[in-house]
């Protein structure tokens, strides 16, 4: 499990104990149907019209750019992971939207699930293929609600200031690294 977008998110919103667990369900689901998507087959759906890939990437780019500039700018203020929950609470639509954004916005979502999953599903048969989807699926629910309830026993940590600027500009440089990868093969 890589840390992206989606992953930082789920891991913020966890400190925060804002929305956590619809969130990680949220991602969980949009997983699910991803893996089980690549697992029957879409994968080739993908591959077939590179224009999919191409709108998909430069949207996520302008969104990963936005949601990190966010985060920069919040790095710049001292707070508790108290003052962080009122300074950006968000209702549970607005958490949602973001989750929505910043899963379906990635590519890397469907080269992850759809394509990689679905090509390495192929060198299962019948019953191993449903099971290796299966699987995937279950491990993506675990990886989701453990990285969601998991942030709560890192709280205290974030109680220092200082501990929620160095994850802001962490985030800020993950989204950004991921948009810029994103939209580098477009660059030449």
């Amino acid at each position: 499990m890589a840390v992206g977008a989606q992953n930082a998110f789920v891991l913020k919103q966890g400190l925060k104990q804002q929305h956590s667990m619809p969130i990680a369900a949220l991602c969980s689901f949009i997983d699910a149907v991803m893996i089980l998507a690549g697992v029957a087959g879409f994968g080739h759906l993908i591959q077939a019209f590179p224009l999919l890939k191409d709108i998909a990437s430069i949207g996520g780019a302008v969104f990963l750019f936005a949601y990190g500039t966010a985060a920069l700018k919040s790095s710049f203020v001292a707070h508790t992971i108290e003052q962080a929950s009122q300074l950006q609470g968000q209702t549970l639509k607005a958490a949602i939207l973001t989750t929505l954004g910043i899963s379906l916005l990635n590519p890397h979502l469907y080269l992850d699930t759809v394509v990689l999953l679905g090509s390495i599903s192929t060198q299962f048969v019948g019953s191993d293929r449903s099971m290796f989807g299966a699987g995937a699926v279950l491990a993506s629910f675990l990886w989701f609600f453990s990285l969601s309830f998991g942030a709560r026993f890192l709280s205290p940590l974030f109680q220092n200031p200082k501990a929620w600027c160095y994850l802001d500009r962490f985030i800020w440089l993950t989204m950004w690294a991921i948009g810029l990868g994103l939209i580098y093969p477009y660059m030449s």
